[in-house]
């Protein structure tokens, strides 16, 4: 008994970790995202039309991108080989700071052509510093969690993703409402980044309590697990990439590119859009545990086609209903992409966690998420302004949407789970038998 609440209390703390270590992760990262859509792009490009302004501060959004398959082999080298805990701290650090420098960066009017040379300086690091992220906050709970249980637990470190989401954009709703349009575009945008050093404070504490996390790490002083994942492991890093595209592709447009969707298209209030886009994000926060829990129960390729299915058809009628310019039709429209959304994005930390062996899993799960994000992320906002632009329907947007949805369908069907069956997890210590059959994962 006493072993057991032993575990439950320790599985308890690893959860809330995951959670706080995530959503202060992506906060950092959604403030940039929200600066971007709504105030970077008259800061640091002012010299060029709202439209080319917009599409040069989204695209020094998509550079952050372009390291993370970079951050996430450095650190899930560091690790696979020297353990979980310090890999995760040391991201969560360099992304504070990274981002409390924006907060100080002069702007165009101040410095001209440097200002956008410094931010794409500090996006780059913010990239490489998520990408090592990720990994670390999902192997936290998932190589702990009980087998029948690994999806719920797993999914945890996702809700810290709109937590994030909500946390940046609760900030810049009370800071355009508190401050005249220019004081917020004088000062009001550097509060979020400055607040990021109080966020970095508390994380940094938390993981400090975090007992135990790489007890079962060997001493391999000799190893490279990355060299070892791309020679061995090839096949599961890019099914991992391709399952990947589609939640990285469908959140940037959920939370980044509807932004300027709004704004710029179709004429919404500010507040208006971060208002529809919270609702949405705070729906997600009980139907991604709740998907990720059926997928214990009915397995995560399942549960990943229903969501991928949703996705896929819904995005036609969710721009129709945006498109009516009543904020209660989009907001449900966003609400039922996000449900949607739930099916795929929280099992996936246990689907890519069953696909690599232990010696190399954190560098597995971490390269190929972020080779995903890569691709589905670092362009949709591009891809989607672009595609209106030239086009001049939402359809266009939605078909490009299906595609994706169909490429990581695919991928999803062709996994594998290697590990199925195999004590490759262990409990507090001791070896814990995957009991799960491939044919309903």
């Amino acid at each position: 008994m006493y072993h057991r609440k032993r575990r439950e209390t320790g599985m308890r703390k690893k959860v809330a970790i995951a959670v706080a270590g995530s959503a202060i992760e992506w906060f950092d990262f959604f403030i940039y995202a929200t600066a971007s859509a709504l105030v970077l792009n008259r800061l640091f490009f002012p010299d060029f039309s709202d439209s080319a302004g917009t599409l040069l501060s989204l695209s020094t959004f998509a550079v952050g991108f372009l390291v993370r398959p970079l951050g996430a082999a450095l650190f899930g080298h560091f690790g696979d080989r020297y353990g979980r805990k310090p890999a995760l701290v040391t991201a969560m650090t360099l992304m504070g700071v990274t981002t409390v420098a924006i907060g100080v960066l002069p702007t165009y009017a101040s410095v001209g052509a440097l200002a956008p040379v410094l931010l794409v300086l500090m996006r780059l690091i913010q990239g490489l510093a998520l990408g090592g992220q990720w990994g670390g906050a999902v192997l936290i709970v998932t190589e702990s969690a009980p087998a029948n249980r690994r999806g719920f637990y797993g999914s945890f470190a996702q809700i810290g993703v709109p937590l994030a989401l909500i946390a940046s954009t609760v900030v810049f709703l009370i800071l355009s409402a508190a401050t005249s349009e220019q004081a917020f575009l004088s000062w009001g945008w550097r509060v979020p980044f400055l607040l990021s050093l109080l966020l970095v404070g508390i994380g940094i504490f938390t993981q400090s309590r975090l007992e135990g996390v790489d007890s079962e790490q060997d001493e391999r002083p000799e190893r490279m697990p990355l060299l070892e994942l791309m020679r061995d492991h090839w096949k599961e890093t890019l099914l991992a990439a391709g399952a990947t595209l589609l939640n990285a592709a469908a959140y940037y447009l959920l939370a980044v590119y509807v932004l300027t969707y709004f704004a710029n298209d179709l004429g919404f209030p500010k507040n208006r859009i971060l208002t529809a886009v919270i609702i949405s994000a705070a729906v997600s926060i009980f139907t991604i545990p709740a998907a990720a829990l059926l997928s214990d129960r009915i397995g995560r390729r399942k549960t990943y086609f229903i969501g991928g299915i949703g996705l896929g058809l819904w995005v036609f009628p969710m721009f129709w209903l945006i498109n009516t310019g009543q904020f209660v039709l989009a907001a449900i429209a966003l609400i039922v992409a996000q449900i949607f959304f739930s099916f795929t994005y929280g099992p996936a930390p246990a689907l890519f966690s069953e696909m690599f062996g232990q010696k190399v899993r954190y560098s597995g799960v971490s390269v190929g998420y972020q080779i995903g994000a890569v691709g589905g992320g670092a362009f949709a906002p591009l891809i989607a302004t672009s595609l209106y632009d030239t086009f001049g329907s939402s359809n266009a947007i939605a078909l490009y949407m299906t595609g994706i949805a169909a490429i990581s369908l695919v991928a999803v069907r062709l996994i594998s789970h290697p590990h199925v069956g195999k004590t490759e997890f262990r409990d507090s210590g001791e070896e814990t038998s995957v009991d799960v059959t491939l044919e309903n994962r």
